[in-house]
């Protein structure tokens, strides 16, 4: 049908025009952004699903702090305890010397300082054990939680005191006036070093189990970004293809309005040729 205030095949060549401008632009920003779905306008509801999932990322990066933490703390610890526990062999060389008989009180007063130094540095190596501001091994630590998960589970590094041990072993040390003193201050090296060796055990139990957990959350957040890109992600290459594709609709159809245009001027033409 051919009409003069009707452009059939013009509004026929600009609607094609129109959808393809639109493809166009949709296709251009998933190749812009790399998403399939960048926001709420490309699909509401998956892109709801997305950004929960994307909240769980956030709250996974929490748990894997705070048992990255937890890990340090028991690292440091542990580190404190072995060099308490090497100053303990060190400081039974020194008193298996000051229990000797045939010393000399000149050569016990020595093994006795020697032994003092050795204590006092165990007291130097637990007060230094201390990670963000924590410290597990002092007569006023108290267990620590650290979050395990997003729902609120704890994994609980414990506190361990060996004061009662040491203030023992030290004022032993202290009275060291013969071989007999020199003995009795070596026997008391043996419950000192039992508590420390049950203390790591107790901590690498713990460490082990927070260093399992921070493996299944890295795993868990790989999963889920590997979900999140099933759902959101572009395909680049068929998209680039796509595009290009589309550019090629684009001029068809401003050639078919061109060409419509083109037929209602050989339409006014006629009409002047009548009338003439």
């Amino acid at each position: 049908m051919n009409s003069i205030n009707t452009h059939y095949n013009a509004m026929s060549a600009i609607a094609a025009l129109r959808v393809t401008d639109a493809q166009i632009a949709a296709t251009s920003k998933q190749l812009e952004t790399g998403f399939r779905v960048a926001d709420s306008f490309d699909d509401a509801s998956v892109f709801a699903v997305a950004q929960g999932i994307r909240t769980n990322f956030r709250a996974n990066a929490a748990v894997q702090s705070s048992l990255q933490q937890g890990i340090g703390l028991v690292d440091v610890t542990v580190a404190a305890i072995n060099g308490v526990l090497q100053l303990a062999d060190n400081l039974r060389s020194s008193l298996i010397k000051a229990s000797d008989g045939s010393a000399s009180d000149t050569q016990r007063g020595i093994y006795r300082s020697d032994s003092q130094l050795l204590a006092e540095q165990m007291t130097s190596m637990v007060s230094q054990a201390s990670f963000h501001g924590r410290n597990q091994l002092l007569a006023s630590s108290a267990p620590a939680a650290f979050v395990a998960d997003f729902s609120g589970s704890m994994i609980t590094v414990p506190a361990f005191d060996m004061t009662a041990e040491h203030d023992a072993l030290s004022g032993a040390i202290d009275s060291i006036t013969d071989a007999i003193t020199a003995t009795d201050a070596y026997n008391l090296i043996d419950p000192l070093t039992t508590a420390a060796t049950a203390a790591i055990a107790d901590f690498a139990v713990v460490r082990r189990q927070m260093s399992l957990q921070v493996q299944f959350v890295d795993s868990l957040v790989d999963a889920m970004k590997l979900g999140v890109g099933a759902l959101v992600d572009s395909d680049i290459s068929a998209n680039d293809a796509l595009l290009a594709s589309l550019a090629v609709q684009k001029q068809l159809s401003v050639v078919s309005l061109s060409l419509a245009s083109n037929r209602q001027a050989t339409l006014l033409q006629l009409y002047r040729g009548q009338a003439g």
